[in-house]
């Protein structure tokens, strides 16, 4: 079973994160500089959460708030689940689908080393796939 730790070799490890404290509009600013869709919220190296889009939509538009006077402490998802860069992927995407959640920090001994999003699972998978093929169309014509 191939693990999670090969998506964070092609990928890489880097994560983007803000602080509890910082205002959702600022954290969007930076999801939309980085053309990511969701930031890890940590103090110092401590996850505390993570803060998504879908966390924008429902926690703080659909209520009402305001995206400059609301800090990501308040509507960030503070209850995680995380992976181990030894955990399978499909225990990955199992978990993604069965819990409908589109990113998933990896942690070594309680240290953040990486995120993992659906999209990456999906490339993962269908490259993995792509290189089976070859190797059984190489295999056949010999």
């Amino acid at each position: 079973m191939k693990k999670i730790s090969l998506i964070l070799e092609k990928k890489g490890r880097h994560v983007y994160s803000v602080t509890a404290a910082t205002s959702v509009f600022d954290a969007l600013q930076v999801m939309m500089e980085k053309n990511i869709s969701a930031l890890l919220v940590m103090e110092k190296e401590e996850l505390l959460g993570i803060f998504t889009e879908r966390d924008y939509a429902r926690k703080l538009i659909l209520q009402g708030k305001s995206s400059k006077e609301t800090m990501i402490g308040e509507i960030m998802t503070a209850d995680l689940l995380t992976l181990s860069p030894n955990h399978t992927i499909d225990y990955c995407m199992e978990m993604m689908t069965d819990k409908k959640i589109r990113h998933l920090p990896v942690l070594e001994n309680k240290y953040v080393i990486g995120m993992i999003s659906i999209g990456d699972v999906v490339k993962f998978v269908i490259e993995d796939q792509k290189q089976t093929i070859q190797q059984l169309e190489t295999y056949i014509a010999s």
